[in-house]
């Protein structure tokens, strides 16, 4: 069972409860995009009802300057949020590096989602290239928020070269088929406890995103699942409450799993506080 929580941004004192994203402190552990949506009123409404602090847009399709992004942009601008520039459809390193630097111009931030397709069946990230382009960017200022697969070992060359989060896949992007190997995301926390980590792909339904939370990630990276839903603005709220209810539930300690069963109920004429077995 996984113990060492990850708890260093808790306040006492506060009660408040935040993660970090290179510095910059967030109390919504929910991270939206701002894709795919019905309509652009759908999409500002859906952002709002989640109360994430962080949207990610991609300039490739959102390009305040191109043909229709004006509206988009301005839309974006109205909810005051923190920016996420994605390179979403780079398939090489320089092509990549390139586009995030095109977007710090126009979105006036030096974060970065950086994606990089390995392969179009599965959209899967290139492990190589990925590591390539991450040091390129983070030696030019960035602050690189690297989509991986969840190998470990990828992980740990991205920390060593300095990224403060890492951003695997649950399964692959717009599957909704949830956290499909477990034991690797548990992994990477344990050996990262220092990292901010989120999910940044597969997640599909709400109990997909608590299950991601209760194994001590820091935060969930969300398009898909809401913006394909019927009422997208519905799923935001179940989205945002779900990752809160995962996340008191490891900060509050789970249970430990048994082989076998046993009894809640107390023994007759024993306090309860006597009982080694709680229910």
């Amino acid at each position: 069972m996984h113990t060492s929580f990850h708890t260093e941004n808790v306040s006492t004192e506060t009660n408040q409860d935040t993660f970090n994203i290179y510095g910059t402190q967030l109390t919504s552990r929910l991270l939206i995009g701002s894709a795919l949506y019905p309509s652009p009123q759908s999409m500002q409404q859906s952002i709002q009802a989640s109360g994430a602090q962080v949207v990610t847009l991609s300039l490739s399709r959102q390009n305040p300057q191109a043909n229709g992004g004006e509206t988009f942009w301005q839309l974006i601008q109205s909810l005051g949020l923190h920016l996420l520039p994605n390179t979403a459809g780079c398939h090489s390193v320089n092509e990549a590096v390139n586009m995030a630097k095109m977007s710090r111009e126009l979105f006036q931030t030096d974060w970065v989602k950086l994606e990089l397709v390995g392969d179009d069946y599965n959209l899967q990230p290139d492990p190589i290239d990925l590591v390539k382009a991450t040091e390129m960017l983070l030696n030019d200022g960035f602050k690189v928020l690297p989509y991986c697969t969840d190998d470990l070992v990828i992980a740990r060359h991205l920390v060593e070269l300095g990224c403060e989060v890492i951003m695997p896949w649950g399964s692959p992007i717009g599957t909704g088929k949830g956290i499909m190997n477990p034991y690797a995301i548990q992994a990477i926390r344990d050996r990262f406890p220092e990292v901010t980590l989120i999910i940044d792909s597969g997640i599909g339904k709400p109990s997909h995103a608590t299950q991601a939370m209760e194994m001590g990630v820091d935060g969930i990276l969300l398009n898909t699942a809401i913006a394909h839903a019927n009422q997208p603005e519905m799923m935001a709220q179940a989205f945002a409450q779900s990752i809160q209810a995962g996340r008191l539930a490891y900060l509050s300690g789970l249970m430990t799993e048994r082989s076998t069963a046993s009894p809640s109920t107390p023994t007759l004429d024993t306090p309860f506080w006597h009982q080694i077995q709680y229910g």
